[in-house]
């Protein structure tokens, strides 16, 4: 299989880490939704990464959908079965989850229209979301980390959209409020599976 988006993605990221976890062998194709737009466009012509192409030739898009391809065809979840643990994961994830997107919304607000053009109320209001985001996901740290071992997917996404948010924004919050997601990016990214897929920013 051929997971095509480039590392400084987060959503490409924790697929990548994820397939690492779950010893599933794919080959990683690096390609700019910016500056190889053609390349990619014959891949996919929805132009969204990541991108999965099963070994049959399936496409396969957004982060999760492919996460949970790949785990049944693993035959191992990285979520806890747990009832009240599996939503308690799905709680961290989804505030993660929120933290990648407001982050990769202000990047692009940023990077992509004229500073005369950017909306400065939108820009506010998506910046306040990636705070609270955060500031949620430092408390439910509080309650429960991540573990090293078995890693799952509250550690993977968790570690991969604080790096992203720290690589782009370094200026955007007051890192220091959070200790436990700073001390969890360096746990995580020292791990063997972060290792093979480093951070492309």
């Amino acid at each position: 299989m051929q997971l095509v988006g480039m590392y400084d993605s987060p959503y490409v990221r924790r697929v990548a880490i994820s397939l690492q976890v779950l010893g599933i062998a794919f080959e990683h194709r690096s390609i700019s939704l910016f500056r190889q737009v053609d390349a990619f466009a014959g891949i996919n012509p929805l132009l969204k990464a990541p991108t999965l192409v099963c070994d049959d030739g399936l496409v396969l898009v957004d982060s999760g959908l492919i996460l949970d391809a790949i785990e049944m065809s693993a035959g191992r979840r990285l979520l806890p079965s747990e009832p009240n643990a599996h939503r308690r994961a799905l709680r961290a994830i989804g505030l993660a989850l929120v933290a990648a997107e407001k982050s990769v919304q202000v990047v692009y607000e940023r990077r992509m229209r004229p500073e005369e053009r950017q909306h400065v109320p939108w820009l506010e209001r998506i910046s306040g979301q990636l705070a609270v985001a955060f500031e949620l996901l430092e408390a439910e740290f509080a309650v429960q980390a991540p573990q090293v071992s078995p890693l799952d997917q509250v550690g993977i996404t968790s570690a991969v959209s604080w790096r992203f948010a720290r690589e782009y924004l370094p200026e955007q919050l007051d890192w220091q409020r959070f200790p436990l997601l700073t001390a969890w990016s360096l746990t995580a990214e020292a791990l063997p599976a972060f290792q093979a897929v480093p951070f492309e920013g």
